[in-house]
Parts: structure tokens; C-alpha cells; sequence
């Protein structure tokens, strides 16, 4: 996470890393768990969950209803209540899956633009009114040098050349994005050019994938701009004059549409089940344990070598680290980076190449849904339970913009002045020094356990600190302001934005991060074992107090954007 300091990066600078295989365990036999939090256990629990039978777990499709079923048979077993809806263990989200309807039109000037064949749509909002819109020309998308401004695009149909490709950083380009989009905001519509719709863009808008899912609007958000893609032609009609001869701020026609959408329910559910605490005065209170449930489904495109791809991006990430997120490397970075080289004739000789296209999610967060089962079954079978309840939600919908987090504390199933404490875990299964420039065999990275409740990060390191072999905790990423803005990425801040004390768990990025390569064979077994009977004392901890972790920070507005 941080950048591998300057003498790592001279070794590899002058010595090309020259990379070989290891051969890949066996798929596990599963295999009876027990109740102690063990590297066994969880190996056996994982290798099931990230099965590619579970097709990437992507919200929305039948990959994620088999791995919902797994935890919810898995809690049932383990003799844990069902605290979802309807006394049942899952509690549903209103997603849905949206279709453009090529039944659309746009008329202008007595001529009939067709869906399907002069323009595609797409939207996550209510479509506002678009009859007898004015058209104005604005450009070219995400050139901020030469942009409307709101109040020129008040109410208007906007027509925009597409983006050039390439030009400036991530973080340049995310910044055009963002100053664009505030530029458009008042638009009715938006539209970009394209030479002639691709079949694949049409198939795509009007048959979208099973993972293609969103929160379904409540009818009280303001209406939403639709997204559209124009032919040419389309937009020499709209204009009253072609693109290329079009100047920014160009009025065109005045034009009224029919854009319309099919919408359908898709599938995406939390999995929230109790341990109750043997307290009668406080099992009405509980102690909150979160991992989430969804990864990234298939890879789009051809499938890839396995093998190759993991040892080029472990190599890669050992060396840039998360740069890779945004700005681009360094030259010295750079030059790391092309000095590796993977021996590709000792890969094939341990065994053929391995085409793969499903991103299993080992990791992200197999390792936390699978490390609350195991917390799951020893608290169930420890012969005294805690004082608090323990609450488990494992949740969908994360890597959607944490979906389903916030509609459980939108919405929760319990009190949720009743949850004194929130305990989240993303990606714990890895963590060495091959992972990340700062990893070593006792790395995690803690967040925002001191945000809310300075009690709460004062216990987590006593807790740690009396273990037989405590951790060591990294900071860094819980700093204000940081830059990957973590504090606010994963499912606690759903819960911290309440005013509920948290606490997050991480062992952070790697090279195999939403790749087809984040799998069960290359999880850190005993670590995550180490970093689950953390959260496991943390949690008997908080359950055991006389008293709720004291809240002496300023609580946030639950409705106001998160800051780090």
C-alpha cells in the first residue's frame, strides 16, 4: 500500500525479477468444522465459497443466491436465530435490472428518431418530462477547457462529441468527470455522438446482464438525466447542423421524446441471523459483526491464463503498490515494473495453461464472509455465551456502492440504537510481504475504531495486546483526508454514519484485487485465523462491558456525504 522504498526498487531495478510457478493445491474436500477459529476450518469454509460453482457471487444473479443459501443454511445449522424478514434469514433488497425499450422515440421537426436504431438510453432515475425540449450543443465530453455551464444547461437536450481517448492521469480524468457532470446536472438529457450504433451497444442497453442491477428510485429523488447514444445522423437532426461544424453553445432544434425502460426485480438479499446473549438486562443489545457476501461475477471479455496473470500482477503490486489506482507510476516505478519478466516455459511445465474468466473472490471478502462463520460457530458453541447479543449481517451489494449495508441500517432488523458496536472485515486473507510493500506475517490495517468512540480503538489494542501473539496494526489508512478515502469504502461506514462505533478490519489490496487470481489457494491461512480470534475477543470484549462503548466524538449526518 505504501511504495516499496528506494533500495527495493533499485533491486529490482537492476536485477529483472524472473518469476516461476508453485504448483497449485488440490481443491479442499470439505470437511466437519469444529468450534475453535482454525486455518483448517476456515481453508474448508472458503474453498466452498469460492467455488467457481458460485459463478463470482456478483449481485443480482444466481451465483449470488447459491452463496446466500450457503450462509444461511450454515447459520440455521449452527443454531443461530433468524433475524431477517419475515422470520427468515434473508432480508431482500429492492434492486432491479433495467432495460431499454426500443419502443423509444424522439421527434424533430416532423422526423421520428427510432430506439434501437438512431439512439440507446440508459438511466438510474425517474426519466423526466422531454417534450419540447431545446437543443443545445455542448461540445466535447469531459473537455473542460471549453464546457457549458449549469445555467447553460438548464432544462435542455444536450448533445456532446465523445471524450478523446487517453490524455492525462486517472486522477485528471476522474477530475474532468466530476466537473462535467456538475456541469450537466441540469440538463433533461445528454447525449453523445457515435458514428453508427455498434449491435453489441444495443444488445447490451436492451438485454443487459444479469449483474446490471441497482437500487430500485422511491419516486423521491428528483428526476435523472437520461444517458443517451446518438447516431450521427440523429445528431445532424437534433443540431440542425452537423457536430463538426457545431460550435459549444450551439442552440438546435426544439425536439420532444419518449424514452422508456423496462424494469425487472433482481435477486439480492443480506443474510442477518443472532447469537442471543445469556444477559437478560442486555441481550437487547448487540454487539454487530459485518462482512459482505458479493464480488465482481465474470471477467468481461476473452478468458485469461491463470497462472501468468497472478505472478506478473504479485510482481507488479510489490512494486507500485496502489499507484496503480490512480496517478501513474513513476519512471523509476515504470522501469521496476518492465524489468519483470515471467519465466513462462517453467509455468507450462508444472502444468498447461489454465483459461479463466470467473473472479472468484477469494479475498474480497470470502475471507470475511467465511471468518464470520467461524466466529459464528464458536460463539454458538462456547459453553457460556456472551452477555449482548451477537448480530450478523452479512451483507450484498458492497462493491455496488454498499448497497446492501445501508439499506440494513436504513432498515434494520433490530433497534439500531440497540447495536452499541460495529466489527467489519474485508479482505483478511492476506497481508504478507508479498502482497504489499508494507506486508509482513502479523499485518492488519485497522480504520476508524477511534472515529467515534476513542473507548472502542483503546480496547481493540488492549484486547490484541493480551494475546499470546499479538498483531501489529497499521494506521495509515484510517488518517483524515487520506487519499483512498478507505474510511468510507467498505460496509462500516453504513453503520458509522448512525453515530454506531466501528471498527474495520482489513489486511488491504493486492495484485490479485478483482482479478480472476483472487483465489482460495492463495489466502494466508493462519494469519486469518489470527486476525478472527482477534475479532472474535473483540467482540466478547464489547458483549461482556457493564457499559456501551462511550461514544465522545461528534456523530455524523447519517444523509451527508462521507468524509475521511
Amino acid at each position: 500500500m505504501r511504495f516499496p522504498s528506494p533500495r527495493s526498487l533499485a533491486a529490482l531495478l537492476f536485477v529483472p525479477a524472473v518469476l516461476t510457478a508453485q504448483a497449485s493445491p488440490l481443491p479442499r474436500a470439505p470437511a466437519p468444522t469444529s468450534p475453535a477459529i482454525t486455518p483448517g476450518d476456515l481453508m474448508t469454509r472458503l474453498y466452498i465459497f469460492s467455488d467457481d460453482s458460485m459463478q463470482g457471487r456478483e449481485t443480482g444473479t444466481v451465483g449470488h443466491l447459491k452463496s446466500t443459501d450457503y450462509i444461511a443454511r450454515e447459520a440455521k445449522r449452527l443454531g443461530l436465530e433468524p433475524a431477517g424478514d419475515g422470520g427468515g434469514y434473508f432480508q431482500n433488497l429492492p434492486m432491479i435490472r433495467r432495460a431499454f425499450d426500443v419502443a423509444s422515440t424522439i421527434a424533430v421537426d416532423g422526423t421520428t428518431l427510432r430506439g434501437g436504431t438512431d439512439f440507446i438510453a440508459t438511466t438510474r432515475g425517474a426519466v423526466p418530462a422531454l417534450d419540447r425540449v431545446q437543443v443545445i450543443f455542448g461540445g466535447t465530453a469531459l473537455d473542460t477547457t471549453d464546457m457549458l455551464t449549469p445555467e447553460q444547461v438548464a432544462g435542455k437536450f444536450v448533445v456532446l462529441r465523445p471524450a478523446q481517448r487517453g490524455g492525462g492521469s486517472p486522477f485528471a480524468r476522474r477530475g474532468a468527470f466530476r466537473a462535467f457532470a456538475q456541469a450537466m446536472s441540469g440538463a433533461v438529457a445528454v447525449a453523445t455522438i457515435t458514428d453508427a450504433l455498434d449491435p453489441s451497444a444495443v444488445e447490451r442497453a436492451t438485454r443487459p446482464r444479469d449483474g446490471d442491477v441497482f437500487m430500485k428510485p422511491t419516486g423521491a429523488e428528483p428526476a435523472s438525466p437520461p444517458q443517451l447514444t446518438i447516431t450521427a445522423r440523429a445528431a445532424g437532426l437534433l443540431l440542425g447542423t452537423s457536430a463538426e461544424s457545431a460550435t459549444t453553445g450551439t442552440l438546435g432544434k426544439t425536439v420532444s421524446a419518449k424514452v422508456l425502460f423496462r424494469d425487472e426485480t433482481a435477486p439480492a438479499r443480506n443474510v442477518v441471523a443472532i447469537l442471543r446473549g445469556s444477559d437478560p438486562a442486555l441481550n437487547n443489545e448487540y454487539v454487530a459483526i459485518g462482512a459482505h457476501t458479493d464480488h465482481v461475477g465474470f471477467l468481461q471479455g476473452a478468458p485469461v491464463d491463470h497462472d501468468s496473470l497472478h505472478l506478473y500482477n504479485e510482481a507488479r503490486f510489490a512494486v507500485v503498490g496502489m499507484v496503480s489506482r490512480g496517478e501513474r507510476p513513476t519512471p523509476e516505478q515504470q522501469a521496476a515494473v518492465d524489468a519483470i519478466h515471467l519465466n513462462l516455459d517453467s509455468i507450462r511445465a508444472l502444468h498447461a495453461p489454465r483459461p479463466d474468466s470467473i473472479r472468484n473472490g477469494a479475498d474480497d471478502d470470502g475471507s470475511g464472509t467465511v471468518t464470520m462463520l467461524e466466529l459464528a460457530e464458536a460463539f454458538a458453541k462456547a459453553p457460556v455465551k456472551p452477555e449482548r447479543s451477537i448480530l450478523f449481517v452479512w451483507h450484498v451489494g458492497e462493491e455496488k456502492g454498499l448497497l446492501g449495508s445501508r439499506w440494513y441500517a436504513d432498515h434494520p432488523t433490530v433497534p439500531r440504537d440497540s447495536i452499541v458496536a460495529q466489527l467489519n472485515m474485508d479482505m483478511v486473507g492476506r497481508g504478507a510481504a508479498r502482497d504489499l510493500p508494507v506486508g509482513n506475517p502479523d499485518y492488519v490495517a485497522l480504520v476508524g475504531s477511534r472515529r467515534l468512540s476513542t473507548e472502542l480503538g483503546d480496547l481493540v489494542e488492549q484486547v490484541n495486546a493480551a494475546s499470546a501473539k499479538p498483531l501489529r496494526f497499521d494506521y495509515e489508512y484510517d488518517a483524515d483526508g487520506h487519499p483512498e478515502n478507505i474510511y468510507c469504502r467498505s460496509d462500516h461506514y453504513s453503520y458509522a454514519r448512525w453515530g454506531i462505533p466501528v471498527v474495520f478490519f482489513t489486511t488491504g489490496l493486492h495484485g490479485d484485487y478483482h482479478q480472476v487470481t483472487d483465489e482460495a489457494q492463495y489466502i494466508d491461512y493462519p494469519h486469518m485465523a489470527r486476525i478472527g480470534q482477534l475479532v472474535y475477543d473483540v467482540t466478547l470484549r464489547v458483549a461482556n462491558l457493564d457499559h456501551r462503548p462511550v461514544v465522545d466524538h461528534e456523530k455524523p449526518d447519517p444523509n451527508a456525504p462521507c468524509r475521511q
